[in-house]
């Protein structure tokens, strides 16, 4: 597995996402043996950017992890995010400093590490200067008990103001051939000031991967059968983007994942893709993404795809990014 850089930190091109496998996606949680083999096969594979936060379950994701890399910690890049749980009993995202500081001790505890490697506020908490907020993870750092910071769907200004107090190592925002939102601002603010892009669902919640052709096979708790790209007739005019997808990894011998994942990598270094699964045969499969090479002309076909039909979260969630 190649490696890329999120500011100064050297993490495989691809990672995997944890997250669904204790929360939101169909059968999720069911089978805890299944993916601490998957975790434990992921770091075999190089894999080794690894993914999730203290909302997921929420905690329960985060002790699935920490049971999965026991006596393999030094081996991982271990990312999580907090803010989406307050402790101090403020309602609504809580990114204050007295949040942070008992946040991250349940991630440590949870985790069973001495530090985070990478730790993001998982949403810009509207009520609390960004300022206030990265000064808190400063002092985590100072403490040793974080590497290095990030933040998730966050606007360019954000990111320049956390950036101006520390050194902002990563932004986690949802980025694929159906969501090109950070291309506007994000991603060139980005690379302007060295930090890293993780792009979160690089598979659009799994729809790129050409299996999802209608909603039968989805549990009835699956948070997709309520995504507008997956509802009405929005899911049936974005198919014609997978289909689409299809077409090139007939063409370069791959399947449409690994299309979706290599067009990703295609766009530059400091992009690191985080993949969810919880199954060995789809890690593989993601994995071997890095070694696929996409043409020019399959590059721009991509690029030319009609952007997705349907906003990409529920009105209440889209309130909360970009900000």
């Amino acid at each position: 597995m190649q490696s890329t850089s999120l500011g100064r930190l050297d993490v495989p091109r691809i990672g995997l996402g944890v997250m669904g496998m204790s929360a939101f996606y169909t059968g999720a949680g069911r089978d805890e043996a299944e993916s601490i083999r998957t975790i434990r096969r992921a770091v075999d594979l190089g894999v080794t950017h690894l993914d999730t936060a203290e909302v997921y379950g929420p905690y329960t994701n985060e002790e699935l992890l920490g049971r999965a890399i026991k006596g393999r910690r030094d081996e991982v890049v271990l990312a999580t995010k907090f803010g989406l749980v307050s402790h101090t009993g403020r309602p609504g995202p809580d990114s204050t400093p007295a949040n942070i500081h008992t946040a991250v001790d349940g991630s440590l505890r949870r985790l069973g590490t001495d530090r985070i490697d990478l730790y993001y506020q998982h949403r810009v908490d509207p009520n609390t200067p960004v300022e206030e907020t990265v000064g808190a993870l400063s002092e985590l750092v100072e403490a040793g008990k974080v590497l290095y910071i990030g933040l998730s769907e966050a606007a360019a200004a954000t990111v320049r103001r956390a950036h101006a107090v520390h050194p902002v190592a990563a932004v986690q925002s949802e980025y694929s051939l159906w969501t090109r939102d950070p291309e506007a601002e994000v991603l060139p603010t980005l690379r302007e000031l060295g930090i890293g892009l993780v792009p979160y669902a690089p598979l659009g919640h799994g729809f790129l991967a050409g299996d999802i052709r209608t909603l039968d096979g989805l549990d009835a708790a699956d948070w997709r059968r309520s995504n507008p790209r997956f509802t009405g007739d929005n899911l049936t005019r974005n198919l014609r983007i997978v289909d689409q997808v299809r077409e090139v990894a007939d063409e370069v011998g791959a399947t449409p994942a690994q299309v979706a994942l290599a067009w990703l990598l295609a766009q530059g270094d400091g992009i690191a893709p985080i993949p969810g699964t919880t199954r060995i045969d789809r890690l593989k499969e993601n994995s071997a993404a890095d070694g696929i090479r996409l043409t020019p002309g399959h590059i721009a076909r991509l690029n030319n795809l009609t952007p997705a039909s349907g906003e990409r979260h529920a009105e209440p969630d889209m309130a909360a990014v970009d900000q």
